[in-house]
Order: structure tokens, then C-alpha cells, then sequence
């Protein structure tokens, strides 16, 4: 039998690689503390009493620690209607973006589509310009979508860029098994169907983490169409105490004073941070198989 040959054996790095791998780890290492040194900061200050956080920082001491933070945004039905309404705005902007993005990029990998060169000649034009703000809101408005959850979820659902994406990736797949369905009687809908759905759950999961992600972390479209506090956003409610350092009246009695005011709308900035962080911390896991995936066959297509 041939002796199995140690992987160390064939790899053979100089002084000069191994010199550049120290570098690459020190620099990597450099960025990893760069990046977790604020959210180490901000989960503990959300714990953290407010007027120890301002008088002295962060602190390990049990004594000074707290979940009135916490306590309060639970409490508080502006934020938790804001976050129930980010949910709702981010899984149907998900849901609506997947399947036109699909849909379009899989029409796109037919060969034989009629038309196929003005459709990509569209997509492409549209990828680069657009009509601008204010004609947006004009449209959305004559549609009669202003305050409504469909001004957040219809416009910028569908990515151009997404569909190229998704299009080169259904190009990929070998078209012997499209050509095999069909000999046993399979249609169009029922080959895309049952055959390339569950070959492209690599770059479905991609394409969907990257509109949740997207339309969670956005406040900018709900400031234009939506007037009615009650459909604002998470992230709405909380650009109005973290930039413009509002606190509803239900978070706080109203005989605290005002220095009161702010020590309690300093913690609630925090526990706030890491309640909205949450359904990311929670979706990566689960997503980090296809997304890793997703994103090499995408970029070696």
C-alpha cells in the first residue's frame, strides 16, 4: 500500500510566506477587535445603570448593573410597534424582491426567450439610471401608497443587479436536466419548479439575506412616505432617540427631571441598539452555509 503523504510534507512555505501569514493574521486580528470592541461596548452599556455609564463608563461591577433598560422597551408600545412593523416591512419586501428577482433572472437564462436582448438592454439602462426622489414619490403617490406598508415594501423590491446574479447562476446549471424533464413530459413551470428551485437554495438564501438586511436597516423611505407614527419603523423610532434624543412620554414619568430624562434616554439608546441587532444575530446562523456558498459560486460565475 502507498504511505499516505502528510499535508505539511507538500506544502512547503518559504520565510516570505510565512512572513505574510503572520501579517495577514496580526492585521486580521486588528480588524476582529476593531469590530467588537464597540458591540462589547454597547451590550454592556445597555446593562449598565445610566448614571454610572456617564459618570464613569463601562463597569464589571454587579452592583451597577440593570435590565431597566430593557424593562422599559418592552413596556414602551412605540418601539415594539416599531418593531413588529420592521418585521412585517422586512420579511414581505423579502418575500416580494425573491420571487420577482427569481422569476426574472430564471426568464433571463432561457436561450430561446423572445425578446431576450431588450429585456437585458432594459434591466441594464434601469440599473444605472433612475427617474430620481421625487418622481419616485409622485408615482408612489399617484398609485395611492403614501402611509400605507406597500410604499415600504413595492418600490426597490426588485435589484437589477440581484437579477444578473441570479441569471448567472441558473446559466450554470446543466441543462441536461432541464432536457431530460422534458422528454419525460415536465413543463416549464414544473422544471423550474421542481428542478432548478432546490439546485439555487444557495443563491435564493443569499439574495434573501441581503434584502432583509437591507430593508431592516432602512429608515430612509419611511421618513418620505409614511406620516402615521403607528407604521414607522424601528429603526424610525429609534433615529428619533438616537440622533434627535426624543423619548415618548410613556418610557419616563413625568416628574423626573430633566437631567433624569437624559441618564434614562442614554440607556434605552443602547438596549435599544441590541433589541433592533437581534433578528440579524439570530438569522446569520442559519443562512451562513448558503450565503457562503451563494457568494463564491457568484463571484467565480
Amino acid at each position: 500500500m502507498r504511505k499516505k503523504t502528510n499535508r505539511n510534507q507538500l506544502i512547503n512555505n518559504s520565510k516570505t510566506d510565512r512572513l505574510l501569514l503572520l501579517i495577514n493574521k496580526i492585521l486580521l486580528s486588528l480588524v476582529v477587535i476593531v469590530v467588537t470592541l464597540p458591540l462589547l461596548y454597547v451590550l454592556i452599556g445597555s446593562f449598565l445603570q445610566p448614571n454610572i455609564l456617564l459618570t464613569k463608563g463601562l463597569s464589571f461591577n454587579p452592583d451597577h448593573w440593570t435590565i431597566d433598560g430593557y424593562v422599559r422597551i418592552f413596556q414602551d408600545g412605540s418601539i415594539m410597534r416599531g418593531f413588529l412593523n420592521s418585521i412585517l416591512y422586512a420579511v414581505g419586501f423579502t418575500v416580494v424582491s425573491v420571487t420577482l428577482t427569481v422569476l426574472a433572472g430564471y426568464s433571463l437564462s432561457i436561450d430561446d426567450l423572445v425578446g431576450k436582448k431588450a429585456f437585458v438592454v432594459f434591466f441594464l439602462f434601469a440599473m444605472f439610471f433612475n427617474g430620481g426622489m421625487i418622481p419616485t414619490y409622485l408615482v408612489v403617490r399617484s398609485l395611492g401608497l403614501v402611509n400605507t406598508p406597500w410604499a415600504i415594501i413595492l418600490p426597490g423590491a426588485v435589484g437589477i443587479w440581484n437579477i444578473i446574479l441570479t441569471r448567472t447562476y441558473f446559466k450554470g446549471l446543466p441543462n441536461e436536466l432541464k432536457e431530460a424533464a422534458r422528454i419525460d413530459g415536465a413543463s416549464d413551470f414544473m422544471i423550474f419548479l421542481k428542478i432548478i428551485l432546490p439546485l439555487s437554495k444557495p443563491i435564493i438564501f443569499v439574495i434573501a439575506l441581503f434584502a432583509f438586511i437591507g430593508q431592516w436597516n432602512s429608515y430612509f423611505q419611511a421618513m418620505i412616505y409614511l406620516d402615521d407614527r403607528s407604521l414607522y419603523p424601528l429603526q424610525l423610532v429609534l433615529r428619533e432617540i438616537l440622533i434627535q434624543n426624543e423619548v415618548q412620554p410613556g418610557m419616563i414619568a413625568d416628574q423626573l427631571a430633566r437631567a433624569e430624562l437624559q441618564r434614562i434616554a442614554e440607556m434605552i439608546k443602547y438596549s435599544s441598539i441590541i433589541v433592533a441587532s437581534l433578528p440579524l444575530l439570530i438569522m446569520y446562523p442559519f443562512f451562513q452555509k448558503y450565503f457562503e456558498k451563494g457568494v463564491m459560486v457568484g463571484s467565480l460565475k
